[in-house]
C-alpha cells in the first residue's frame, strides 16, 4: 500500500485550538466510556439475548481485543493519511458501531460490532494526542495534555454511573440499548464538525524534512504486530473467566516472541532508510523510556483498582450499580482536578511532580487497605489517591517534550497503547488476586489486593525518578 505524499503538521497556531481540542477530547470521552459502560449492562444484555458467560464475556472483551490490538496501526495511519481524515473515520465508523450494537437482535450479532466499534476506537483515539503533539507547543501543549488526561479520569466514571442510569431507567422498554445508542447523537455531530474546527494536515503534494518521497505502510511490520499483540491481549481480557488454562500461557509466551521478533523487524527497516509501523528512534528522546515504564506501572495498580473496588463494592458490600460508581466521584474529581492544575505549581518542581504523585498514590492504596468497609478514612483515600493519580500525569509532557513532530504518531501509538496494556494487566493480575481472596464474598480481600495495588504504585518510582532527571530544567 503506498501513498504519494508525507503528512507534514501544520503550525501550531492554525485554526482555532481550543474548539478543536474540545472536539478531539469528546471522541476520547466517547471510546473510553464505552470501555465502562457495557459492564454495568452485562447482566440485562445475558437475560434479554439469552447470551452464555462466554458470549457477554466477548461483548466486553471484543471491544478491549480490537482496540488494544491496531492502536499502533491506527497511529500510523493517521501519519499517512492524515490525522484529521483518520479521526473522522474513526469516529464514523464509531458511530456506526455503536448504532448497530444497539440494534442488534442477538450475541453473535452484537459481539462483532462490539469488534467493529473497538476497531474504530484504534482508528481514533491515537490522532487525539498526536494533533496535540503536532499543533500545540509549550504552555498550550501542557494545557491540552492537562485536559486529555482529565478527561480519562471522567470517562471511567461516567461510564460506570451512566451505565447505571441508562440501565436503571430501562428508557421507553429499551433496556440496556441505550448504552450503545448514546454514542450516536455525539458521534454524529462529531463527524459534522471535525472538519470545521480541525484544520486539514498538509496538502498531498508537501514535501517532508525538505524532500519529496512516498510512504508506504509498513505490511510486513504490521503481520508480525497484529498477532503479536492479539496474542498478548486475548488471554489478558479472556484468561481470568476462563481459569487461567494452558492455552493462555502459551499464547502469551508465543505473543512476547512476536514482540521481539517485531522490534527486529522494525530496527531493520528503519536502518533500510525504509517507513517502520513503529519508528523506535521515538524512544532516543529524552524521558520517553522512563515516561513509558513509569506510564506502564500507573496504569496496571490503576486498572487494577478500577475493576477489584468495583467488585468488592457491588460483590462486598452490596452496593448497586449506580451507586457504586457514584462511590468513585471523590477519586476522579481529585484525578481531574490533580491532572489539570498541576500546572499552577512553581515551574522548578515540575519535574518532581511525577514521583511525588507516585507517593501519593501508595499512600492512597495504602489507607485503602485499612478502610475498605467504608467511613471517613475510605473517602479520604480515595481522594489521596486520585490526585496522586493526576499529579502523575504530568509525566505525559515530560516524557513528550523532547519528541520531535516528526515522530508524533510513533509516540501516541506507544502512549495509548501503553496505557491500555497497563490496565488490561491490572485487571488481569489484580482480578484474580482479588477473587481468590474473595472466595466466599469478604472486606478482607480488597483490604489484601490494596496492599498489591500499593506495591504495584511503589514499582513505578525507580521510572518516575529516572524521568524526573530527564525533566529537570537545565541552566541557561
Amino acid at each position: 500500500m503506498t501513498l504519494s505524499h508525507t503528512v507534514r503538521p501544520a503550525p501550531a497556531r492554525a485554526g482555532r485550538p481550543w474548539p478543536m481540542l474540545a472536539v478531539l477530547l469528546a471522541g476520547q470521552f466517547m471510546g473510553l466510556l464505552d470501555l465502562y459502560i457495557v459492564n454495568v449492562a452485562i447482566p440485562r444484555i445475558g437475560a434479554d439475548l439469552g447470551a452464555s458467560g462466554a458470549a457477554l464475556q466477548l461483548v466486553v472483551g471484543g471491544y478491549i481485543i480490537a482496540y488494544a490490538t491496531l492502536l499502533i496501526t491506527g497511529a500510523r495511519l493517521g501519519a499517512l493519511y492524515g490525522r484529521r481524515r483518520m479521526y473522522v473515520i474513526g469516529v464514523a465508523g464509531f458511530t456506526a458501531g455503536s448504532l448497530l450494537c444497539g440494534l442488534a437482535p442477538d450475541a453473535g450479532t452484537l459481539i462483532a460490532f462490539r469488534f467493529v466499534q473497538g476497531a474504530a476506537a484504534a482508528v481514533m483515539v491515537p490522532q487525539i494526542m498526536s494533533v496535540i503533539q503536532t499543533r500545540f507547543t509549550g504552555r498550550a501543549r501542557a494545557t491540552a495534555l492537562s485536559a486529555y488526561t482529565a478527561v480519562l479520569s471522567a470517562g471511567s466514571v461516567a461510564g460506570l454511573a451512566l451505565g447505571g442510569v441508562l440501565v436503571g431507567a430501562d428508557l421507553a422498554g429499551t433496556g440496556w440499548r441505550p448504552v450503545f445508542l448514546v454514542n450516536v447523537p455525539v458521534g454524529v455531530l462529531l463527524t459534522l464538525v471535525v472538519p470545521r474546527l480541525v484544520p486539514a494536515d498538509a496538502p498531498p503534494d508537501a514535501p517532508s524534512d525538505g524532500a519529496r518521497g512516498r510512504r508506504r505502510l509498513d505490511l510486513r511490520g504490521l503481520a508480525v504486530a497484529l498477532p503479536a499483540t492479539l496474542l498478548v491481549v486475548l488471554p489478558l481480557v479472556l484468561g481470568r473467566e476462563a481459569g487461567w488454562p494452558v492455552w493462555t500461557y502459551a499464547s502469551l509466551a508465543a505473543g512476547i516472541v512476536l514482540a521481539a521478533v517485531f522490534v527486529v523487524a522494525q530496527r531493520r527497516t528503519a536502518a533500510r532508510g525504509g517507513d517502520p509501523l513503529l519508528n523506535l528512534d521515538v524512544l532516543r528522546a529524552a524521558g520517553m523510556p522512563s515516561g513509558l515504564t513509569t506510564l506502564m506501572a500507573l496504569m496496571v495498580a490503576y486498572g487494577g483498582f478500577l475493576f477489584t473496588f468495583a467488585l468488592h463494592l457491588q460483590g462486598v458490600l452490596g452496593e448497586s450499580p449506580l451507586r457504586a460508581g457514584l462511590t468513585f466521584l471523590p477519586m476522579a474529581a481529585a484525578f481531574g482536578l490533580g491532572s489539570f492544575y498541576w500546572r499552577g505549581l512553581p515551574g522548578r518542581i515540575h519535574h518532581l511532580l511525577p514521583p511525588a504523585g507516585l507517593a501519593l498514590s501508595v499512600l492512597g492504596t495504602a489507607a485503602l487497605a485499612v478502610s475498605v468497609t467504608g467511613g471517613p478514612v475510605m473517602w479520604a483515600a480515595l481522594v489521596v489517591y486520585g490526585a496522586g493519580l493526576g499529579v502523575s500525569t504530568s509525566l505525559l509532557t515530560h516524557a513528550l517534550v523532547h519528541v520531535p513532530p516528526a515522530r508524533a504518531a510513533d509516540a501516541s501509538g506507544l502512549l495509548t497503547t501503553t496505557m491500555q496494556f497497563g490496565q488490561l494487566g491490572g485487571v488481569a493480575v489484580f482480578g484474580a488476586v482479588f477473587l481468590a481472596l474473595a472466595d466466599p464474598p469478604r472486606p478482607e480481600a480488597m483490604g489484601a489486593t490494596a496492599w498489591w495495588l500499593a506495591l504495584a504504585a511503589a514499582a513505578g518510582a525507580a521510572g518516575a525518578v529516572a524521568l524526573a532527571r530527564a525533566a529537570r530544567p537545565r541552566p541557561a
